[in-house]
């Protein structure tokens, strides 16, 4: 059976234009191998994400850290305690310029405005780049860093480490089973609340001692930092650095459907949920529907998948072909021709009715670490790409964001040329999908 990341690659290129999605896939290998042979590694962030990334690669033995930046100094003391020997930098730009001949690879795993421009910079000087989800925070950064892991050959993979689990990959591999039939439709669901309706606070307070407040708004207007409501926790629900609950969970959740499914680009989606959002932050308990060409293992030549999040959740009749009792907070339910199988978000799916699949033994398959998928491409260099690679990873984000960027047309169908990045029926819906930069900070 063909890998289904394959699949889903195949499927896009099919549906783009030649000129701009034909270019093969070449890696160069390391540039500069270090003299033990280990993959030399710069870290972007040193807490949150960017610990439980670093953390994990140390996991492997050809692995070592040379450096880590972070815009709040304060982060350092804890890398310093486990890496006595690392170099430690505020800005990004300091450390790609002065450990270039260094490093090989870097994770990208800061606020998710950051991702683009650090990113594109490090592919720029030929490093292999692990990127935190969502891959960029706005569409057109998201499509640059694809094309730019092209251009130059590095070995990619985006931080959705759920996709390699087990779990997931039961998923995928049961409905390329065909154990439920054809899919008909598929609803997927997440109950954080990463947004807020309140507009701004009007406070403005001193920045505190070795944190560098306009280095982090990178390409973002200048504004007045607020404690708390933007670092170190709470830029998820700020437009102009996060990307709500979607796009925080909707790169692990999409990416069980989007790979059992084989799905491509969509070529209209729809927000209906009960507010949009305002003009600095997101909103909760939404309601997105896409719609995607249909597939070899959908029915009809159209397929539905639909996105809540917050309080938001499936119809009560579509809970009901499960066990309504039990529903979990985030998963995706599947309804087929045969059957329906939900999916929990990180756990072991199930499949209904109950009596009909009683006794079902799931298939075996091999282990798999995110981390080590990347850290091993790396190192061998060849054609074998991580599993979740940018040319994955790319456009299953670009169908996260292109219902990030739906939330303020409510009720309104926008109709995608993936090809052309485009909005082809409203402007003022087109104009989102290329933030507005801080001069300087243009990509």
């Amino acid at each position: 059976m063909q890998h289904p990341a394959s699949l889903s690659r195949r499927r896009f290129l099919q549906t783009a234009s030649a000129s701009l999605f034909a270019a093969p896939y070449v890696t160069t290998g390391l540039r500069a191998a270090s003299p033990n042979g280990k993959l030399r590694h710069a870290a972007f962030g040193a807490s949150g994400m960017s610990w439980a990334d670093i953390t994990s690669m140390a996991n492997h033995d050809m692995w070592e850290l040379a450096a880590v930046c972070d815009v709040d100094t304060r982060n350092f003391a804890r890398v310093k305690e486990k890496w006595p020997d690392v170099k430690c930098y505020q800005d990004w730009r300091e450390l790609l310029e002065k450990e270039a001949g260094n490093i090989d690879s870097v994770n990208v795993s800061t606020p998710d405005h950051m991702h683009g421009p650090i990113g594109l910079k490090a592919m720029e000087l030929g490093k292999h780049v692990y990127g935190q989800k969502p891959l960029a925070q706005n569409l057109y950064e998201c499509r640059q860093l694809m094309l730019k892991a092209r251009e130059k050959g590095v070995m990619t993979q985006m931080g959705i480490q759920i996709s390699s689990d087990f779990t997931e990959r039961f998923a995928v591999e049961l409905i390329h089973m065909g154990v439920i039939g054809k899919v008909k439709e598929v609803h997927t669901f997440s109950n954080k609340k990463w947004g807020d309706m309140e507009p701004v606070p009007t406070a403005a307070d001193a920045v505190p001692e070795g944190f560098d407040w306009k280095l982090w708004l990178g390409p973002a207007a200048d504004r007045p930092y607020i404690k708390g409501y933007y670092h170190p926790s709470n830029w998820r629900k700020r437009r102009d650095f996060g990307t709500g609950t979607l796009g925080d969970m909707g790169c692990h959740m999409f990416s069980g459907w989007f790979r059992s499914l084989d799905l491509a680009a969509p070529i209209a989606v729809k927000s209906s949920g009960p507010t949009p959002p305002n003009s600095e932050n997101w909103a909760i308990n939404a309601v997105v529907e896409y719609t995607f060409k249909g597939t070899r293992h959908t029915v009809g030549d159209t397929v539905r998948v639909t996105w809540y999040d917050g309080d938001a959740r499936p119809p009560a009749e579509v809970m009901a072909l499960a066990d309504p009792a039990k529903f979990p907070g985030q998963g995706s339910i599947y309804l087929g021709t045969e059957g329906v199988l939900l999916h929990p978000h990180g756990s072991t799916p199930q499949l209904f009715p109950k009596d009909k699949f009683k006794g079902f033994r799931f298939p075996k398959l091999e282990p798999r670490n995110h981390w080590f998928d990347f850290i091993d491409c790396c190192l061998k260099g060849g054609s074998t790409r991580p599993t979740a690679n940018f040319d994955y990873a790319g456009p299953l984000t670009e169908a996260v964001l292109l219902g990030c960027l739906a939330s303020p047309f409510q009720g309104e169908t926008l109709q995608w040329d993936a090809p052309a990045l485009k909005i082809t029926n409203n402007e003022a819906a087109n104009a989102l999908v290329k933030r507005q930069y801080r001069p300087g900070w243009e990509i």
